[in-house]
C-alpha cells in the first residue's frame, strides 16, 4: 500500500510539473500610463494605411500616389473609448481567426495590431482573405473603423492627399 502511495505522489509530482503554464495578459479596469497600439491594415502584402499611438503618425494608403504620413494624436477622452472598446472584447485573450478554406476572396486585406498594455505588448493579425468571419475578426474590424473614424474627423488627417486608382 506504501508503495502505491509514493508511485501516485510521484505521479502527481510529475505532472504538476508538466503542466504547461502560461502567461495571460490581463487588460486592467482602468487605461494604464503606458497604453499604446498601432493597427496597420491594406490590401494585398502592403498594409499600406497605419494609425500608430506609439510614433504618434497616420500613414495613408494613396494607392497609385504611394503613400503620406502626418503626426497625429488622439486625445485623452478618445483613448479611453478606444480602451474600453478594446476591453468590451477582450482585447488580449487568445483570439480564433478566419482560416483557409474551401473558399477565398481577391482581393483581400489584412490587419496587424500591437497593444501595449502595463509593459505587456501583444500582436494580433488577421486577413479577410477566407470567407468565414470569426466573431474575433468581425470585433476587430469594428474596433479598427471605429478608430479610423476618429482619425478621418481630425483635420490633419483631412489635409493628407486623396488617394487615386483602385485595387483589383
Amino acid at each position: 500500500m506504501i508503495r502505491i502511495l509514493i508511485i501516485l505522489s510521484v505521479a502527481f509530482a510529475f505532472l504538476a510539473g508538466c503542466s504547461k503554464e502560461t502567461k495571460k495578459l490581463q487588460i486592467p479596469e482602468d487605461m494604464p500610463e503606458d497604453f499604446r497600439f498601432s493597427v496597420s491594415f491594406g490590401y494585398g502584402e502592403d498594409h499600406k494605411n497605419e494609425i500608430n499611438t506609439y510614433n504618434g503618425t497616420v500613414t495613408k494608403d494613396l494607392v497609385t500616389k504611394g503613400t503620406a504620413t502626418t503626426a497625429l494624436s488622439f486625445s485623452n477622452d478618445e483613448l479611453q473609448s478606444i480602451y474600453g472598446k478594446m476591453k468590451d472584447i477582450a482585447i488580449l485573450d487568445e483570439k480564433r481567426f478566419p482560416r483557409k478554406g474551401n473558399c477565398s476572396q481577391t482581393p483581400s486585406s489584412t490587419d496587424s495590431w500591437k497593444i501595449t498594455v502595463n509593459g505587456e505588448t501583444k500582436t494580433l493579425s488577421w486577413t479577410n482573405e477566407y470567407c468565414d468571419m470569426t466573431k474575433d475578426a468581425k470585433d476587430l474590424l469594428e474596433l479598427r473603423s471605429y478608430i479610423q473614424q476618429i482619425v478621418e474627423g481630425k483635420d490633419a488627417y483631412k489635409a493628407l492627399p486623396a488617394a487615386e486608382g483602385g485595387y483589383d
